[in-house]
């Protein structure tokens, strides 16, 4: 198993996402397994319900707290100011640690206001609670107004992101607002297996179509979070930091022309 992964200003560019994972003793031994697999970076919310089962997976796990990187989401009902400083210290309490690597703001809906939203982050970021403020399903012109208003440092946007939604303008956005990517759904929950250029180069190197996804979002600079249960999908995922595509790969891949979005609620801010 490959030990190292990059790290794009301070966090691992390929973490554990927990979507859906909300069967107690699975999601346990889940995370569990993942951070001895080699993961470092794991991805909660308060929406999932299954921060208390995530908390238990890292103090299982024989890996210090101090070494993961763990980020949950303040729901969209919880972002009015007084909510977000309640809901957060409460995410912290289930998670059963001292504080966040990274709060994010789950999407810019339901009781956002920036003023309100991001000075109550800044808030929990100059008591120590959180290390980073994350904002998730921004907007372009969203993402600059989060880091014009919020005090503290902005790391990421967290957004669907994968060969069939390559986001190239909000990439860009984020990139000249200094604010990492991190990609939910990379494997476009399974749909990037039936892509006949995905298949391809899966094929050429001999590895399954979710490493090829995920080495694609590596070499565009993208952290990807993908979700798994089983032992074997947590290992194949993490075996993707071995994969190195080469240019004709990444051509081959960003030659797509279909576009698939698989999370597509009525309250997105795209809709």
């Amino acid at each position: 198993m490959p030990g190292t992964c990059p790290t794009a200003n301070g966090m691992p560019m390929l973490g554990f996402g927990t979507w859906q994972n909300d069967d107690p003793d699975q999601c346990v031994e889940s995370v569990r397994t993942a951070l001895e697999a080699g993961y470092r970076h794991i991805d909660t919310a308060q929406a999932y319900d299954n921060e208390a089962a995530v908390g238990e997976g890292i103090a299982a796990a024989d890996v210090d707290r101090d070494e993961v990187f763990l980020a949950t989401k303040v729901w969209r009902s919880n972002l009015a100011h007084d909510d977000v400083l309640e809901t957060a210290r409460e995410s912290i309490d289930r998670l059963g640690v001292d504080y966040l690597d990274m709060l994010y703001i789950h999407w810019p809906t339901g009781e956002y206001d920036p003023e309100g939203t991001l000075s109550a982050l800044s808030e929990l970021y100059d008591e120590g609670l959180i290390e980073n403020v994350g904002i998730s399903n921004f907007l372009p012109e969203q993402v600059q107004e989060a880091v014009d208003v919020c005090n503290a440092p902005i790391l990421a946007n967290q957004v669907e992101l994968h060969p069939l939604l390559p986001q190239p303008d909000l990439r860009e956005a984020c990139e000249n607002a200094g604010v990492e990517v991190v990609a939910y759904s990379p494997i476009a929950r399974g749909e990037i297996f039936d892509q006949p250029e995905v298949q391809d180069v899966a094929a050429k190197h001999g590895v399954s179509e979710a490493q090829v996804s995920l080495a694609w979002l590596r070499e565009k600079g993208v952290t990807a979070i993908p979700k798994a249960t089983s032992e074997e999908h947590i290992r194949d995922n993490w075996a993707s930091l071995t994969l190195e595509l080469d240019r004709e790969d990444i051509d081959k891949i960003d030659s797509i022309d279909e576009t698939q979005r698989q999370v597509d609620p009525s309250f997105a801010p795209w809709n």
